[in-house]
């Protein structure tokens, strides 16, 4: 073993220690059968400003101080997801990680999409899942890139054996406290990522996809209550809520559902590479009701209901997740 791979064994290993430092009290059950604990949502995780800090975009989950608890250590599947086929955008870290994981650990094959430059998170969370025997396809490109989305779907059919869900959750968010720093190459990019993306995905996956399959969308608190230094961010997110909607009346008849999930602050790796001021990182999910920022994890079982053929009468609707602000 080379030097350089003993680092890159430690760091994973470490990353993995984090996820479960993390975690004390989130076991979804003991012994198989057992009821789960009951915890307080006000301190399932620190409630301690998150210290300064910054990397260049579009930043490492494992880099993070704290690292973001996407439950690795935490989520249990029952088989809701068994034998589904999904893709996540932006599955690498953050909330798109803790949908992988989950809908993994339900049964789901999934193919992951990210920037190539967050290829370490990628290996972190497909090396896990594919230790526990899950299949996780790696699938690194730039969703600004028309050619390049119509090539995520297509391979990522290919390589499930098909396409039952599709989440599209990978974003670009950069702080801004006026309009006159927000660059038009700023703009371009955000508007790319957030919304161009997701109509050329939706647009390439629904004739692949079969009666019972479900698109979620991952819109913000910021699509009704925008933050003023997220002006062009908030826009796309805006934008994706009513795409949510209208896509959903539009394939109805197809059989296919779309909804979408809609955060509040959630500490993932969007926050360090540019998406808060400088110096305002420690009040990051400080004021709300909960006392504290949601981390990845918590969100998870919503993106699997959302997924969940159960849920069979839902669409069209978008699901707040924001720690009691009440937005949505």
């Amino acid at each position: 073993m080379t030097d350089s791979t003993r680092r890159d064994v430690l760091k994973a290993s470490a990353v993995t220690g984090a996820g479960l430092a993390a975690a004390p009290v989130l076991a979804q059950g003991g012994a198989a059968g057992a009821r789960p604990m009951m915890t307080d949502p006000q301190t399932k995780y620190p409630t301690d400003p998150f210290p300064e800090q910054r990397q260049k975009w579009p930043a490492l989950q494992r880099e993070m101080k704290p690292v973001p608890d996407s439950g690795e250590a935490s989520y249990r599947g029952s088989g809701r997801l068994q034998g589904r086929k999904a893709l996540v955008t932006g599955g690498d870290s953050g909330i798109g990680r803790a949908a992988v994981i989950a809908f993994a650990r339900e049964g789901a094959d999934v193919a992951i999409n990210y920037y190539p430059t967050e290829e370490p998170d990628a290996q972190d969370v497909a090396r896990l899942l594919r230790a526990e025997g899950h299949k996780i396809v790696l699938i690194p490109g730039d969703l600004t890139d028309e050619k390049f989305c119509n090539q995520l779907i297509a391979r990522a059919n290919k390589e499930l054996g098909g396409l039952d869900i599709l989440v599209n959750n990978a974003a670009y968010q950069q702080s801004k406290a006026s309009i006159a720093e927000i660059t038009v190459e700023q703009f371009d990019r955000t508007m790319k990522t957030n919304v161009y993306a997701l109509f050329h995905l939706c647009k390439a996956a629904i004739p692949l996809m079969k009666p019972g399959a479900a698109i979620i969308n991952t819109a913000s608190v910021n699509s009704f209550n925008p933050e003023p230094e997220l002006l062009d961010y908030a826009s796309t997110k805006g934008a994706i809520a009513m795409f949510t909607k209208g896509l959903a009346k539009q394939v109805a008849k197809q059989g296919i559902r779309v909804n979408a999930v809609a955060p509040g602050p959630v500490w993932t790796p969007l926050q360090v590479a540019g998406g808060q001021l400088p110096g305002k990182m420690g009040e990051f999910g400080q004021d709300t009701p909960l006392g504290r920022a949601g981390q990845p994890a918590e969100l998870a079982a919503l993106y699997v209901t959302l997924a969940d053929p159960g849920a069979s009468f839902t669409t069209g609707s978008v699901f707040g997740a924001n720690g009691g602000t009440g937005t949505i």
